[in-house]
């Protein structure tokens, strides 16, 4: 009996690289977007959902469920991003962000756990970012809530691991999607950060010259045999570039780290 994965914003990028890998691998597909650009067709089952709405999320799941009998695996990677100052931005961006971000995910995830749970195993795979771990300006907000995402992961991991429920984290880098287009943008009026919108896109470039970046089909096959590797362990990375900027952070002092980032940024 083929299993069976139920993946968030599934219309374009990883989520419907990873849709096309788990059909390439013989698994029934619960597509889900906000607006279906997709058709239904033998084990893919494109449904509409809005992670911003629990009825939407109930509706889509039930009607999973109905079609397929069983759901196995939970993709998480619904998101976008809120990009610029902090100081800038408006509450409602701020709450648009952790809507999407982190009460869709929990609220999908909520969802299917009972599902998870009469099967007596399962698997949910979170998308979140090298930003997750390591943040950086001018993404404050975006990298605050990855970061409640890798929290959320690792104490649901925990929780869940004597009902043979894994949780898995992956942390792609920078890859070419629409992800960015569709970013939100804060618009800044405040001088003193001049200086720093106007350098920091370059800079960061700069950091991660000539490291290889993932595609969404590298992010595809690392979620797929996150879903499948039965290994206890959590965290995935996706790009030499994620791995940089993790590796900045961990392997090295509080105080060097900041240090250098400081000098990586401003110089």
């Amino acid at each position: 009996m083929a299993k069976t994965v139920l993946i968030t914003g599934a219309s374009s990028g990883i989520g419907k690289a990873a849709a096309d890998l788990f059909l390439e691998k013989g698994w029934n597909v619960i597509a889900t977007m906000r607006k279906p650009v997709l058709t239904s067709s033998g084990q893919l089952l494109v449904l509409p959902m809005d992670v911003e709405e629990a009825s939407s999320i109930k509706n889509a799941v039930k009607a999973g469920i109905d079609a397929f009998g069983r759901i196995d695996v939970l993709v998480n990677n619904a998101g976008y991003a809120v990009i610029g100052i902090f100081e800038s931005s408006t509450e409602e961006q701020v709450r648009k962000q952790y809507a999407v971000n982190v009460f869709g995910l929990m609220n999908v995830t909520r969802e299917v756990l009972p599902y998870l749970r009469a099967n007596g195993e399962g698997v949910i795979v979170n998308i979140s970012s090298y930003g997750g771990l390591a943040a950086l300006p001018i993404a404050t907000i975006y990298n605050s809530s990855k970061f409640a995402v890798e929290g959320f992961s690792e104490a649901l991991a925990h929780e869940l691991a004597h009902l043979n429920i894994a949780v898995k984290v992956v942390e792609p880098g920078s890859i070419a999607t629409n992800f960015r287009s569709n970013a939100d943008i804060i618009r800044n009026e405040i001088p003193d950060y001049e200086k720093l919108t106007s350098v920091f896109m370059q800079q960061h470039a700069k950091m991660t010259e000539g490291t290889k970046k993932a595609t969404v089909q590298d992010v595809a096959a690392i979620i797929y045999g996150a879903a499948t590797d039965g290994e206890k362990r959590i965290r995935y990375v996706a790009g030499e570039d994620a791995q940089f900027f993790i590796d900045q952070k961990f392997q090295a002092s509080e105080a060097e780290y900041l240090q250098k980032m400081y000098d990586r940024i401003y110089r």
